[in-house]
């Protein structure tokens, strides 16, 4: 289990970032023959992706909305993304095939939804928590001096909060 990180943390990142939101909507919870499937291909698209250096992934939660299962994931480029997406070989393209099948069957049944954003700057902080979000992703790097405000995080105009005040 991860242990609690004392102090104001945040992240350091170089290059591109895409935030990547994909869940999906149980709309009848009486049919799981219809939405267990398309619960169940997630997992497996986030352990193919994790134990491939080069997928793009670089982290992601799970976490549970108001209508259903979503996941946050964090990649170094939206190219490895859509490439994911579009493998047949991969996990991703035979799941949205299922998907699609079933949906015919109860369009109404079980949705599915994602929103994608290529970030072009990015500011956090985590006081006293467990490594999670875009630390976790990409580096935990404690808050330096000059970055103690939110504002001055943000402002410094790049993904990170890597710059020469920023104790590694």
């Amino acid at each position: 289990m991860a242990h609690v990180v004392n102090g104001r943390m945040t992240h350091r990142h170089e290059g591109e970032l895409v935030v990547f939101h994909i869940g999906m909507q149980i709309n009848s919870w009486w049919r799981p023959d219809l939405w267990m499937p398309v619960f169940g291909a997630m997992p497996r698209m986030l352990r193919e992706l994790s134990v491939e250096p080069d997928s793009g992934l670089l982290g992601f939660h799970i976490l549970v909305g108001s209508g259903g299962p979503y996941v946050v994931q964090y990649w170094s480029s939206i190219d490895k993304l859509y490439a994911y997406a579009s493998n047949p070989a991969q996990e991703h393209r035979p799941a949205w095939t299922r998907f699609n099948r079933l949906a015919r069957k109860a369009p109404t049944a079980v949705g599915i939804w994602h929103e994608t954003f290529l970030v072009e700057r990015a500011e956090s902080i985590y006081v006293s928590t467990k490594p999670m979000g875009l630390p976790k992703a990409t580096e935990l790097v404690p808050v330096g001096r000059h970055h103690d405000r939110a504002e001055s995080r943000f402002a410094d105009g790049r993904t990170t909060a890597a710059r020469s005040d920023v104790v590694a």
